[in-house]
């Protein structure tokens, strides 16, 4: 044994490192584990009030979902800060049924996904505009899902070819 308190071969101090990687591990899974859930109650008492909510889409201080009351599905863009939704001029259409949304963090763009006329189809929504611009897929096929990048500059799409699911990254103007 040496005088600082190990064998050659280093054995018991490589095992007290082990030992104390180990517990540092237990700490911060414990840590982790014990941190506990913390509803948003004004938030989600508001959500409640808005009837049935589906597929939501967060970024930033947006929250853009697909609310139902009365028979009938609308998409709904909420200002988190505020606690309170944000008007949509010309977004929810009477004869159109909103199937997927996306927001980008700046709240300005939001990609969604309809059927009208009997038709899937992409649009991409600008607040500021009050205006819709459908986005032809090329080559075609049925959406089913979007994703808006944070900057609302890139949107990835599922889409339905020939019975395959494909995803198609498109960059926006």
């Amino acid at each position: 044994m040496t005088p600082q308190g190990r064998t050659e071969s280093g054995a018991p101090r490589q095992g007290l490192a082990q030992l104390a990687l180990t517990l540092l591990a237990a700490g911060l899974l414990t840590a982790c584990a014990a941190t506990p859930l913390r509803p948003l109650p004004a938030v989600n008492q508001r959500l409640e009030q808005n009837g049935s909510n589906r597929d939501p889409s967060l970024s930033g201080r947006w929250l853009a979902l697909i609310s139902g009351r009365d028979g009938r599905e609308r998409v709904e863009l909420i200002d988190l800060d505020q606690n309170r939704p944000v008007p949509l001029q010309g977004l929810n259409r009477p004869d159109a049924q909103p199937l997927n949304v996306s927001v980008d963090a700046s709240g300005e763009r939001i990609a969604l996904i309809r059927q009208r006329d009997g038709r899937t189809e992409l649009v991409l929504y600008l607040r500021s505009r009050a205006g819709l611009q459908p986005l032809p897929l090329d080559p075609p096929g049925v959406p089913r899902q979007v994703q808006l990048g944070a900057d609302g500059r890139v949107l990835a799409v599922q889409v339905s070819r020939g019975g395959l699911w494909q995803v198609d990254l498109i960059e926006l103007p």
